[in-house]
This record gives C-alpha cells, sequence and structure tokens, in this order.
C-alpha cells in the first residue's frame, strides 16, 4: 500500500516536470524563454521542450497587428480652443524580444506616447487648420509615434483621428458660419445667372440686328442690280431697233438728207424716253455728211432767196 503510494507520487511529479518542460507556441505568436532568469531564446510556434527548472517562459508575444481605441482628450489649439479628440492607432510587434526587455509596457508606453504626440501636433494647428488636414496629420503623428516606438519593436502602421469635438459655442458659430458662406454662394450664383442671361439676351439682339440689316443690305443690292439690268436691257433693246431700222433705211439706198431728218426724228424720241443717257451704235460720218447737206440746203435756199429778192 505505501509502495503505490510512493509510485503515485512519483507519477504525479513526473507530470508536472513534463508539464513544466514541454510548451506549445501558437501560431502568430513568440515565446521568450529565460535560462536562470536570462533571455536564452526566442520560440516560434509549434511543441518545445524545455529543461525543467532551468529554464522559463518569461513571456509569451501575439504577432498581430492590434487595434487601440483610447480615450478622448483635451487639446489646446493654436487659436486657443479646447477641442477633444478621439483617436485610434493600428500597431504591431515585429520583434517580441525588444518589447520584452526596452519596455516595462508597451501598450500603456504606446498610450502615453500618442497622447503626447497628439498635444504637440494639434497644437500647433488652429481649429480650421485641424479640421481641414486631418490627412495630414494623420500621417505626421504615424511617422512620429513608428520613429519613437522602433526601439521598442513596435511597428505603428496608422493613426487616425477619430472624432474632432469643438465647444458646443463654437459649434453653433460655424453652423452660422456655414449657412452664411452657402447664402453667400447662392447669391453669387443667382447674379451670375442673371449676369449669363443678360448678356447672352444681348448677344442675341446683337446677332438678330446684324442678320436684319445683313438681309436689307442684299435686298437693296439685289433691287439695284434688278434695276440697273432692266434698264441696260431697255436701253439695249433700243439701240437695237434703232440700229435695225437705220440699216434697213441704209439696205434702201436713201439719200444723205433722209438719213439726217430720220436720225433726227430718232434721236428725239430717244431723249424723250426714261433712258436718256445711252450710247447708240451709229454711223458718225454718214450723221455728220447728212447734217452738212442739210446746212447747204439751208445756206442755197437763203442765196436763192436773196438772189430772187435783187431781180425783183
Amino acid at each position: 500500500m505505501g509502495s503505490l503510494i510512493l509510485w503515485t507520487l512519483l507519477l504525479i511529479v513526473v507530470l508536472v516536470i513534463a508539464s513544466k518542460s514541454v510548451i506549445i507556441v501558437k501560431q502568430a505568436t513568440a515565446a521568450i524563454v529565460e535560462r536562470l532568469g536570462q533571455y536564452s531564446r526566442k520560440l516560434g510556434p509549434g511543441l518545445h521542450v524545455l529543461v525543467p527548472f532551468i529554464e522559463s517562459v518569461r513571456k509569451v508575444v501575439d504577432l498581430r497587428e492590434q487595434v487601440w481605441d483610447y480615450p478622448s482628450q483635451e487639446i489646446i489649439t493654436k487659436d486657443n480652443v479646447v477641442v477633444k479628440i478621439d483617436n485610434v492607432m493600428y500597431y504591431m510587434i515585429t520583434d517580441p524580444v525588444k518589447a520584452t526587455y526596452e519596455v516595462q509596457n508597451v501598450d500603456q508606453a504606446i498610450l502615453k506616447l500618442s497622447q503626447t504626440a497628439i498635444r504637440n501636433i494639434c497644437g500647433n494647428l488652429t481649429l480650421d487648420e485641424l479640421l481641414t488636414s486631418r490627412e495630414r496629420v494623420n500621417e505626421v503623428l504615424r511617422q512620429d509615434l513608428d520613429k519613437a516606438t522602433d526601439p521598442w519593436g513596435v511597428k505603428v502602421t496608422r493613426v487616425e483621428l477619430k472624432a474632432i469635438n469643438p465647444p458646443p459655442e463654437i459649434q453653433e458659430a460655424m453652423t452660422k458660419q456655414m449657412k452664411a458662406e452657402r447664402d453667400k454662394r447662392a447669391m453669387v450664383l443667382e447674379a451670375e445667372g442673371v449676369k449669363q442671361s443678360a448678356i447672352l439676351k444681348a448677344e442675341g439682339e446683337k446677332q438678330s440686328a446684324i442678320l436684319k440689316a445683313e438681309g436689307k443690305k442684299q435686298s437693296q443690292i439685289l433691287e439695284a442690280e434688278g434695276e440697273a439690268q432692266a434698264i441696260v436691257t431697255v436701253a439695249k433693246a433700243k439701240a437695237d431697233a434703232a440700229e435695225a431700222y437705220f440699216t434697213g433705211i441704209h439696205k434702201g439706198n436713201p439719200t444723205k438728207d433722209v438719213i439726217a431728218i430720220q436720225y433726227m426724228d430718232t434721236l428725239n424720241k430717244i431723249a424723250n424716253g426714261k433712258a436718256t443717257k445711252v450710247f447708240l451704235p451709229y454711223e458718225s460720218s454718214a450723221l455728220l455728211g447728212s447734217l452738212g447737206a442739210i446746212k447747204e440746203i439751208f445756206n442755197n435756199g437763203g442765196a436763192t432767196q436773196k438772189t430772187d429778192e435783187k431781180k425783183k
């Protein structure tokens, strides 16, 4: 009976020692092993055996990306406005040894560091700059925190300002300002619309007047050309008729006296018409000869009359 109890106790001791010696490290974690209180090695995922009572696991570090939703904090901006800022930070441990031995509590250290960095960065900006430049503030925070946490084996992947809450009176003033700006833009747009409408109307009237003037001008030009063409046609017809008439007279071998009388009669009729300024194709030598003959007749008639008077 005594030996059974002894063997049972021995088995329990062996199981306890085995449980302390054999460990299983999960995926995406790392175990820090110490030997007699001094850092020995880092264990990756899998089954590992430790030396009993000599080696022990100091800490199991999670290597996945972690997110911290920090509590809101009050910040005084450059223009002395107190705002509450909520921020979220994403980080991951890249060196579990540094995260274990270089800082006592990595999460708490990152929290205090981020609060200080936010105060420094946002305190150098006015409220309007802070509200309109979140992306730039996020990037500056990420760079500063990543540089500060690098000795701890921590990689800061992203920092986001989740909310920026000014005091209620500032929010009310901002609402009024935004409403005033929108009313101003609406009035400007309305004025621009009226202006453009007036310009377009004036342009339309101008184009209409130009087109009407062009149409009237073209109408007058065409009317004048038609009248001129009619005058030329009538004059040409009269000239052709006269030429045909005189040609017929010449074919009958008339005397120069007859030709002169006919020319004078025809010219008299043409002169009494509307087309007074007409150049006729007549034979100038024959006309001049006929006129000379008429003059000679009148001269001879006068001389004969004088002779008869003397005889009497």
